[in-house]
C-alpha cells in the first residue's frame, strides 16, 4: 500500500514537473520562417529584442486582444519595433488607407506591447496606423480588415467576442494611455467582429 501511494504521488508529481517544464524551460513550439497567423498578411519581423519566444498557448493562455494605437504613421511603426533599442513590439499593424495588415510577431510568441507583463503573455496586440485625437485615420478599410483579423484571432484561441476580452490599450491594469482614443468606435467595431466570428462557424 505504502508502495503504491509513493509510485501514484511520483506520478502525480512528475506531471506537474512536465507542465512547468514547459512553461518555463523556453522550448519553443515548431515555427517556419516567415509564416503567419493571419491569411492575408506580410510577415514583418520585430526584433528579436523586442518579444520573447514562447509556445502559446500551451505555455500561456491567450484570453485578450489588445487594440491600440501608435500616434505613427505605419511606416514609422514597423521601423520603431524593427529597433532592438525599443524594447517593444506588437503582434500586428494595419494600415489605415487599404487596411493591409503586418505580422510582427507570431501568435505563439509573448509581444512587449501592453505595458504589463501578465498582459503581454495573455494577448495579441494590434496597432493601428494614426493618432488618437485624428479620427480620419479610422477609416472603413482599417476597421473592417482589422474586425476580420481580431474574429481569426478570437476563433483561434476561444476568446468571446465582447469588451471584457477586446480591449484598448488604456484599459490594461497599471497603464497610462489614451490609445486608441475616444474617436474609436466600439460598437460598431464589436458588431463588425463578431459579424466576421459568426461568418468563420
Amino acid at each position: 500500500m505504502l508502495l503504491g501511494g509513493a509510485g501514484a504521488f511520483g506520478y502525480s508529481r512528475r506531471e506537474e514537473l512536465d507542465r512547468w517544464w514547459w512553461r518555463y524551460s523556453g522550448a519553443a513550439a515548431p515555427r517556419v520562417e516567415g509564416e503567419v497567423d493571419h491569411g492575408g498578411a506580410e510577415w514583418i519581423p520585430a526584433s528579436g529584442a523586442n518579444l520573447r519566444r514562447a509556445s502559446r498557448p500551451r505555455d500561456f493562455g491567450i484570453d485578450r486582444v489588445v487594440v491600440h494605437m501608435p500616434e505613427a504613421t505605419y511606416d514609422v511603426t514597423l521601423r520603431v519595433f524593427q529597433d532592438p533599442s525599443h524594447r517593444a513590439s506588437t503582434h500586428y499593424v494595419v494600415r489605415s488607407e487599404d487596411g493591409h495588415v503586418a505580422q510582427m510577431v507570431r501568435e505563439l510568441d509573448v509581444a512587449y506591447h501592453a505595458g504589463n507583463r501578465a498582459f503581454n503573455e495573455r494577448s495579441v496586440g494590434i496597432e493601428h496606423e494614426g493618432w488618437a485625437d485624428q479620427p480620419e485615420y479610422l477609416t472603413e478599410a482599417m476597421y473592417r480588415s482589422s474586425a476580420t483579423l481580431v474574429a481569426g484571432i478570437c476563433a483561434r484561441h476561444g476568446i468571446p467576442v465582447d469588451r471584457d476580452h477586446i480591449v484598448g490599450h488604456r484599459e490594461v491594469p497599471e497603464v497610462v494611455r489614451v490609445c486608441p482614443g475616444s474617436a474609436w468606435d466600439w460598437d460598431r467595431y464589436i458588431e463588425l467582429v463578431r459579424s466576421e466570428r459568426d461568418a468563420l462557424g
